[in-house]
């Protein structure tokens, strides 16, 4: 029996799929960074004896507040993590003198995406990979590996900066520092509440006599247990984020240099390539268009990876 054909991918419907699973786990993001500092609110409020119409005044100006200060802080981090990933990088800018193939690809596709021309730059290190980075299209910078100019032929490379420049054209610099931000800032309040929970005797000393009976013990366990487990959560989320991201660059390089397949080349020769990227680590990995730390394929790596599996996007990169 004939098995039926395998149906194409339509690039427009998985940008707006990916755009949509964006959208709904940044409204995730939001309502996790709200809820942390909701619960430290409710937490402190029960401990002191509050009656329940003060108690969920504070909660709610404890929620209000850690939107608030995550937003300020993610505008600081916005104008500060170009130049320090550059730096971490090893990175160096070059001139259309230096690379003029390179030159040349980035602004034909430039003129093609409607975006300004980044400034260019090369990490010295022969394991192939690239990644993009600032704060808008106006203040974008594109960075290769010398492994990535030697190793790929021109069809590929235009795969590899028109996914690149997707990411700058999506904003998805900017949207993944304040997400950065938001995880930090859950994880720094969540620690910063179990220190003082577990060694300043917390709340069980103080809440003792002051009454609120089983309700609330309940919610004392209840924010607790919240802010225990949601700087995982939030680490989830940022990586589902990351991923869909990844996806997203993906189909928009693809409809940018009109060939899904020079992608997908692309993406199997640096998946093959096991040599190791020098300059990457844990906290610039997400940036590059693959993983440079090969880490191992396991139900755990893939919740907690940055990228989806290479696998996937080449097969999705063929069915367009």
């Amino acid at each position: 029996m004939a098995q039926p054909a395998e149906q194409p991918v339509l690039i427009w419907d998985r940008i707006d799929r990916n755009r949509r699973n964006t959208r709904f786990l940044f409204a995730a993001f939001l309502l996790l960074v709200a809820g942390v500092f909701a619960a430290v609110g409710a937490y402190i409020g029960v401990a002191n004896g509050l009656e329940a119409a003060e108690l969920g005044r504070v909660t709610g100006a404890f929620a209000a507040a850690g939107l608030v200060l995550a937003g300020a802080l993610a505008y600081f981090a916005y104008y500060a993590s170009p130049a320090v990933v550059l730096a971490i990088s090893e990175a160096h800018q070059v001139t259309k003198e230096q690379e003029p193939e390179l030159y040349r690809v980035v602004e034909n596709l430039c003129v093609g995406a409607g975006l300004p021309p980044p400034r260019v730059y090369v990490i010295e290190d022969s394991a192939p990979n690239a990644f993009a980075t600032g704060r808008d299209p106006e203040h974008a910078y594109v960075a290769v590996t010398r492994g990535l100019l030697e190793k790929l032929e021109k069809r590929e490379l235009e795969g590899v900066i028109a996914h690149e420049l997707s990411h700058v054209g999506n904003y998805d610099i900017r949207l993944m520092t304040v997400i950065a931000v938001m995880v930090g800032l859950a994880a720094l309040v969540a620690d910063l509440m179990l220190r003082w929970t577990w060694y300043g005797a917390g709340a069980r000393g103080r809440y003792r006599g002051k009454g609120g009976g089983a309700a609330g013990l309940i919610i004392l366990a209840g924010a607790l247990l919240f802010i225990i487990v949601a700087p995982i959560a939030a680490s989830i989320l940022r990586f589902a984020v990351s991923r869909q991201r990844e996806y997203l660059a993906d189909a928009s390089g693809a409809l940018l240099c009109r060939n899904p397949d020079a992608l997908a080349d692309a993406l199997e020769k640096i998946a093959g390539d096991r040599e190791p990227l020098e300059v990457a680590n844990k906290a610039t990995a997400h940036l590059y268009i693959a993983n440079p730390l090969h880490e191992h394929e396991s139900f755990l790596n893939n919740l907690f990876a940055t990228h989806p599996p290479i696998h996937e996007r080449i097969a999705l990169l063929r069915a367009m």
